[in-house]
């Protein structure tokens, strides 16, 4: 392309050096931005993708150094100008390295947010650059002003791009002309207004440049800010919080309990809580006691008795072994009991992983959408960018996964790690089959990034299970979240996680990560409650330490509300995409949820007159998209409703329904 350029008579070669790889263009990104159907480019011939981020990513050398001077001139005979300088010592260096000219450019600002502007940084470049070769600005040149400025501040000319095409676009060559001549008689008009008679004497004196930036004295004692005058002691404003706290994805929880709260009488398919008539209260002191007999079993005193339930404990916790034995009975996971940490709930378990392995802001954290809410807000909480693979109506597919990684490469970001529910997620419902999971684990070794496998419904599912994908993992990419909510006592708030990965240190050394996982929790919790660790053991011990064992009464029970909701609903709307309210939905296996699509928005206007009009209260799927979707989708859950009261509850989700259909046509 050189050689080329030189014999069609161009003058000089302009090298731009700030764009080793593209940056994060925030419009593009949300705008989609491909090339338009038809439009290629006609100079570069590895142009073979619509986005340019992705050529960018695949061609262009991000080992550029001031050698490439060198090559160019062993090519051609034109001088090459060296484009993208915003530091002295770099021009200083492009001068030395044989740079015919200099272009003060920040690329628009596209490349990389918060550079500085290039009228800021002009002349102190102007000063290191002393004349030795041209020095050009562009960037922001829209108006005769601006020419002026430039040249007052040490540019002996300016770049105009954008203005140019905008003429272009609008007027063709006529448009083009038109530009330029009013840039000239703007900077004629501006140069009469101050007093230059040639460009070539244009004062730096006509620019008053603003004082440099002082940091302010640090305070010998700390200081008190003065509350702010309009408001009353005590008042703290929302631009002063974390912004997770102003985040409506916080206020999803909430409005569900409060809408239930508010219509106590309404049939509820929102709550994904186990049936309450599972739970015998007396049961719970036998499991108690059960667990203080294995204790003395195995040698413990009074004194460690004690010492086992009164007091805090490991912070990675006491059952580890029994989990340990469980993960090996149940799915042959087979794991050190030092690769466990036993937490608060598995969303401490998700709070911790991902503290750990999200680096900085370059970490990227990718979620099947829909997907639960408390891992998206778990990321909010610290920070976390959250990208998401869009789960098709029968489940997760590789190929999408493999395209999100790619996307997030292109946005500047790493891909660390996908979280999945792959067994009756929440909210969906869907599974991920064996040939998906394999493909997800090769996935993942070819492309190194981590999975994040929340599993808690399968053992409350009936029939054989898919093996779980840490059951698969034979190279530790997969860091497994568990809990024992739904399969034994969600009141205990008892969860875990399994790390076997090792973390190698500046010299050489390994630790396991469940190690630093627990000093994470070290300084959360402290530790998980004795009394919730020993009333789970004791329900383990009680099932011979297998939890498929332990859940083997409560999945009978799922199973039979998962077949009375799909008998329901086929009985009061027909077979699934029959009828005039063109209503369908998945049958998943198992689980606790399945979704419904319905021709209208099923947002929280729809759930209100749903509760109020015909009393029935479900949640609306769009709560679990984080990247918007899911409108006109509703997530139920039957999980903890009778067998009646899921009859009753499909009727009058039915009669809603008919009327939001009704009302939308009227």
């Amino acid at each position: 392309m050189v050689q080329r350029a030189e014999r069609a008579g161009f003058e000089a070669l302009v090298l731009t050096v700030d764009t080793p790889r593209m940056g994060r263009r925030v419009r593009d990104l949300l705008n989609g931005f491909r090339l338009p159907a038809g439009v290629v480019s006609a100079n570069v011939p590895v142009m073979d993708t619509a986005d340019p981020a992705a050529h960018s990513l695949l061609h262009l050398d991000p080992d550029l150094d001031w050698s490439i001077l060198d090559w160019f001139r062993s090519v051609s005979s034109l001088p090459v100008i060296v484009k993208g300088v915003l530091a002295p010592h770099d021009a200083e260096r492009a001068v030395a390295a044989g740079a015919a000219g200099i272009v003060v450019s920040n690329h628009g600002g596209r490349q990389l947010d918060a550079a500085p502007a290039t009228l800021d940084v002009l002349p102190d470049i102007a000063q290191a650059v002393a004349g030795r070769c041209p020095l050009l600005l562009d960037g922001g040149v829209r108006h005769g002003t601006d020419i002026l400025t430039a040249l007052a501040l040490g540019a002996d000319a300016v770049l105009i791009g954008r203005p140019v095409l905008h003429g272009l676009a609008a007027g063709g060559r006529s448009g083009v002309s038109r530009v330029l001549d009013i840039l000239h008689t703007e900077l004629t008009d501006a140069m009469a207004l101050t007093g230059v008679d040639a460009l070539s004497r244009v004062p730096e004196s006509l620019v008053r440049r603003a004082a440099p930036h002082q940091p302010a004295p640090r305070p010998t004692s700390p200081a008190v800010p003065a509350p702010r005058p309009a408001e009353p002691a005590g008042v703290l404003w929302q631009t002063d919080l974390h912004g997770s706290t102003g985040d409506p994805l916080m206020d999803t929880m909430t409005f569900l309990n409060d809408i239930t709260h508010a219509y106590p009488d309404a049939i509820s398919f929102a709550p994904g809580r186990p049936y309450e008539g599972l739970f015998e209260p007396e049961e719970l002191f036998g499991h108690m006691r059960r667990y203080m007999d294995h204790l003395r079993a195995q040698g413990a005193s009074d004194a460690d008795l004690k010492e086992a339930l009164f007091q805090y404990g490991p912070t990675a916790g006491r059952i580890r072994e029994l989990v340990a034995d469980a993960l090996r009975a149940d799915e042959g996971v087979d794991v050190l009991a030092r690769d466990i940490v036993v937490t608060v709930g598995c969303q401490e378990a998700m709070l911790l992983a991902l503290r750990a392995l999200f680096r900085d802001s370059g970490d990227a954290l990718m979620v099947v959408s829909p997907c639960y809410v408390g891992i998206v807000g778990a990321a909010r909480l610290l920070d976390i960018t959250v990208r998401t693979v869009p789960e098709r109506e029968d489940g997760l597919h590789v190929a999408d996964v493999e395209d999100a990684v790619r996307r997030t490469r292109q946005a500047g970001l790493r891909p660390r790690a996908l979280y999945v529910v792959p067994d009756h997620s929440n909210p969906s419902g869907n599974s991920l089959e064996l040939p998906e999971r394999k493909g997800l684990l090769d996935l993942a070794g070819r492309e190194d990034f981590l999975i994040l496998e929340d599993s808690p419904y399968r053992h409350v599912s009936p029939g054989p299970q898919v093996p779980l994908l840490k059951a698969l993992d034979t190279e530790r990419r997969v860091v497994h979240l568990g809990s024992f909510s739904k399969t034994a006592f969600p009141a205990a708030r008892l969860g875990y996680v399994v790390a076997d990965q090792e973390v190698r240190g500046l010299h050489g050394e390994t630790r396991p990560l469940a190690g630093d996982l627990a000093k994470l929790k070290s300084m959360v919790t402290v530790n998980t409650p004795a009394l919730s660790q020993a009333a789970v053991a004791g329900m383990l011990l009680s099932a011979a330490g297998s939890v498929s064992q332990l859940a083997a009464g409560p999945a009978g029970h799922y199973e039979a509300a998962l077949r009375q909701t799909l008998d329901s609903l086929e009985r009061h709307f027909g077979s699934p995409g029959q009828g005039a309210s063109q209503v369908r939905w998945n049958r998943p296996r198992g689980g606790f949820f399945m979704t419904l699509h319905v021709p209208f928005d099923a947002d929280e206007a729809a759930l209100t007159r749903s509760a109020v009009d015909h009393g029935v209260i479900w949640t609306p799927m769009r709560y679990f998209h984080p990247e918007g979707g899911g409108l006109r989708s509703i997530r139920l859950s039957y999980s903890c409703l009778t067998l009646g009261d899921i009859d009753e509850g499909v009727a009058r989700l039915a009669r809603f329904v008919r009327s939001e259909i009704t009302g939308r046509h009227d």
